[in-house]
């Protein structure tokens, strides 16, 4: 709760027909070249400035922002609200109800035990699925799991009605992230504070690191641990300082036939390369209004993947519409639009803004990928085109390297796994040594067991490993493919 205004921003926002108190973030100086992120941070210190923990220096301080300083000014961040996971969460529950006792126990009122900030809590991690197939597949799954952690939920039910601000959602109704952008998260949050509605940037923290999904929603929030929310719980801010931003900027359109997925891939591997550990991502320009939410909540949920803090969009028609589809009423939408454009926080994209470090993509020139096989965060682009030869497709460069123009007949493609030799099932018969083109003299060629390969010379036949009737050349500086298939090699002829 602010006890302290140095700089006046308290003021008043009419929405429809009612009044809500906001504090504007125009009364700092500098605030006009902050990215959307730092926006949000600077309304948090005006609204929570008490003198001791938030005080005018650091308020100044972020208005003063020097996109090319390291970070060296620590602030008190604020969290609007705690999103839990149930694994994480059942604990804080328990410590808040083991305070209740202690305070008992020493004759107080255990009542004033409560959360501070508004908690919420999903159950999805523990949930387990023993049926699947069938029609009441589900309404069976969460009739089990209530019989079998039937102690659990009597314990959380008693939290909820006992707690203030704290709610919980049951299983069966979705996982965190998806209840998160769906259902809790507001972007403009609204509450009553001693008695004056209160509005202002919804923002959170969440014990899953994957809490980060909500970016693409317009809501600043990140991964904790369990002490960590907990103590946002009781009111204690979240120190950190004041972070890079790195400015994505979005240009262009999705190409028909291009994914989520190969446009987050992307865009990881991007921000993998350039390096934005421990920092803010904030995405803007002309391409922005073209990512559906989808694609933006699937951005920010890979934010623990290439390393940054928080992967923000701005507030803009897109995030109205999901708000819309979503089932918000329309006070909620209204709010929404009217408080991020008369605090700036609405996305334009000819609007000048100041990054600590830029990058760039045209999302017209995304292709289609798919995950790396031992790392999901890395991408495999496809085999063929001007794409992959550009980008030095590694099973290319293999190709070039082998000296092959062509795929030899009797190879098979594997996606994700490369070449894979062996013949077809049809083609058993004519597959000997179809493709490769024979090197040396003739005499050197007709000699019993020999067999060539493009560009190289004449190998000597146990160097040759024989299965399901076809020979193979086995180069002594490449490891085997491993496709013997669980069959023993073929005997060598004499």
């Amino acid at each position: 709760m602010s006890t302290v205004d140095s700089f006046g921003a308290k003021s008043t926002l009419t929405v429809g027909s009612t009044d809500y108190e906001i504090f504007r973030i125009d009364t700092v100086a500098g605030h006009e070249k902050l990215p959307f992120s730092l926006k949000v941070l600077l309304e948090n210190l005006l609204r929570t400035e008490d003198g001791a923990n938030v005080t005018k220096e650091q308020i100044e301080a972020l208005g003063s922002w020097d996109p090319t300083a390291e970070p060296d000014t620590e602030i008190q961040f604020t969290p609007a609200r705690v999103v839990m996971q149930d694994f994480t969460g059942v604990p804080c529950i328990v410590d808040l109800a083991t305070m209740r006792e202690a305070v008992t126990a020493l004759g107080g009122d255990p009542n004033k035990i409560n959360p501070l900030s508004p908690a919420e809590m999903v159950i999805d991690h523990s949930v387990i699925a023993d049926l699947f197939g069938s029609e009441n597949a589900l309404e069976r799954n969460v009739e089990i799991e209530y019989e079998r952690n039937g102690e659990r939920y009597q314990f959380l039910r008693w939290g909820q009605s006992a707690f203030d601000d704290f709610k919980v959602v049951p299983p069966g109704t979705g996982i965190v992230h998806q209840v998160n952008i769906e259902h809790l998260a507001k972007v403009i949050y609204d509450r009553s504070v001693d008695g004056v509605l209160r509005a202002y940037p919804d923002t959170c923290v969440g014990t899953d690191s994957h809490t980060t999904m909500v970016n693409g929603l317009g809501v600043l929030g990140w991964g904790v641990g369990g002490i960590e929310a907990e103590a946002a719980m009781l009111g204690q801010p979240v120190s950190m300082l004041i972070p890079r931003v790195v400015g994505f900027k979005l240009s262009g359109e999705i190409p028909a036939g291009v994914t989520a997925t190969d446009v987050v891939l992307t865009i990881t591997d991007m921000l993998r390369k350039h390096g934005v550990v421990g920092k803010f991502v904030e995405f803007y320009g002309e391409g922005v209004a073209s990512v559906p939410l989808a694609n933006r909540a699937t951005i920010g949920n890979m934010s623990p993947e290439f390393g940054s803090t928080a992967a923000m969009f701005p507030i803009d028609d897109v995030t109205l519409e999901y708000l819309r589809l979503t089932g918000r009423d329309e006070q909620t939408v209204a709010l929404v639009e009217a408080y991020a454009k008369e605090q700036k926080l609405w996305h334009d994209a000819d609007r000048e803004l100041a990054f600590s470090e830029y990058m760039e993509l045209d999302l017209s020139t995304v292709v289609p990928s798919i995950a790396g096989p031992k790392r999901p965060q890395d991408r495999i682009l496809p085999l063929r085109g001007e794409v992959a030869v550009r980008e030095g497709h590694p099973q290319l460069r293999r190709r070039r390297d082998l000296g092959l123009r062509r795929r030899p007949r009797g190879r098979r493609h594997v996606p994700g796994l490369g070449p894979r030799f062996g013949p077809r099932p049809r083609a058993r018969a004519r597959h000997r040594d179809r493709g490769a083109r024979l090197v040396g003299s003739p005499r050197e060629r007709l000699q019993p067991g020999a067999r060539h390969h493009a560009g190289g010379p004449v190998v000597p036949a146990r160097q040759w490993r024989g299965h399901s009737g076809s020979h193979h050349l086995v180069h002594e500086h490449l490891e085997p493919l491993g496709h013997d298939r669980g069959r023993p090699p073929r005997q060598e002829r004499r």
